[in-house]
């Protein structure tokens, strides 16, 4: 087992924040089929299952295997799944409370969720600051080596601005309820100007730079994480906003919910068409299955649940269609992750350290027909 874990790195909690969102999304969704939500529930226990068992690897990694931790670290291309840790946490939490409170309990959902929401809003805004950090002062990292991956430590906290709102209800009301809400907000602008000064990077290095590695192309979709999780932010400040803040205020986060959610959906989907573009145009120079797959599910669940908002918010059907259908996407790519992930697993294969590069063959001088010598 010791061994086993030597080559984990933090990018393997990107399948717990993918089987938490399908739970999390799929309660929100307009259309109510039997058996629903007792599946989401189900998916919502796995998700759970998933972390602690993430936990205990990744703490046995740290123990028995320091200087690969280190490395991780110190690696521009793995460093930034740290954030993935704290969203991990947090989407497990929310979770809690909107689907694993049917199974467990109010009172513990709203423990589990306390505790979780603390610790990832904790290691997500240590991640925030420390990532880039170390990006510029031990990674020496360059503007052409830029990919969407650079994007997850400073997404983190939006994370925290979404789902921290969900305990403001079970606060005292007053000052507890305004100094969650607010610092939520506070954490929904730390992250979005941090992502706005970062997305032009990933966006030129797109454009200019040429497609990226094919393991790479699914990373693209990371952009959708923080455009999706924005606009389901705004969404949640406006469902608690009113009897948390005064009057004016409440009803400014009910107008922003709209003013904000509308045009950044309008950008998600518009950027949800090229990265779709470019992993068609992979698959077809033979890409195959690796971790980045699970970049196909967080993202993509933040969009549906940014599209349920819009609907409450807006009244506007069209909102609960792209609900539905981007939860369709996701169950598939969800399946899809997980079944390829599942068997690496069993095989061995995702767990084993990388290949060594292969020994170029020494030029051979051969004689042609001709007789002369090449």
């Amino acid at each position: 087992m010791v061994t086993a874990v030597r080559h984990l790195g933090p990018n393997w909690y990107a399948s717990v924040m993918g089987t938490a969102i399908v739970a999390t999304a799929g309660t929100g969704l307009p259309v109510h089929l039997p058996g629903l939500r007792t599946i989401c529930a189900a998916v919502w226990l796995l998700s759970l299952a998933l972390l602690l068992a993430l936990l205990c690897a990744r703490a046995l990694h740290w123990r028995h295997h320091g200087d690969q931790a280190r490395a991780h670290l110190l690696d521009p291309a793995m460093a930034p799944f740290y954030g993935c840790l704290a969203m991990a946490l947090l989407a497990v939490g929310g979770g809690a409370l909107t689907v694993g409170r049917y199974w467990i309990g109010t009172t513990a959902a709203v423990a589990l969720d306390a505790v979780l929401f603390t610790a990832g809003t904790a290691v997500g805004l240590a991640a925030a600051i420390t990532v880039p950090y170390l990006m510029a002062v031990r990674q020496k990292a360059e503007p052409r080596h830029a990919t969407p991956v650079w994007l997850l430590p400073l997404v983190a906290p939006m994370v925290s601005a979404a789902l921290g709102p969900l305990l403001v209800p079970h606060l005292p009301a007053g000052q507890p309820r305004e100094t969650l809400l607010l610092a939520c907000f506070a954490m929904f602008g730390l992250s979005l100007l941090a992502t706005l000064a970062m997305l032009p990077l990933v966006f030129a290095r797109v454009v200019t730079g040429g497609p990226l590695p094919l393991a790479l192309t699914p990373t693209l979709f990371l952009v959708l994480g923080p455009l999706g999780q924005s606009t389901t932010a705004v969404g949640t400040f406006a469902d608690v906003a009113p009897g948390v803040v005064a009057a004016p205020y409440s009803q400014g986060f009910g107008a922003l919910a709209v003013l904000y959610g509308v045009p950044v959906m309008g950008f998600a989907l518009l950027w949800l068409g090229l990265a779709t573009a470019h992993v068609v145009r992979a698959r077809r120079h033979g890409m195959g299955f690796a971790m980045t797959w699970w970049a196909f599910t967080f993202p993509v669940g933040t969009c549906v649940t940014g599209a349920e908002s819009l609907a409450r918010h807006t009244g506007l059907v069209v909102y609960d269609w792209l609900a539905t259908g981007l939860f369709v996407a996701l169950v598939a790519a969800w399946a899809g992750a997980a079944l390829h992930t599942a068997r690496g697993v069993v095989s061995g294969a995702l767990l084993a350290g990388p290949r060594p590069a292969p020994v170029a063959p020494l030029p051979v001088r051969v004689r042609t027909t001709s007789g002369a010598v090449r």
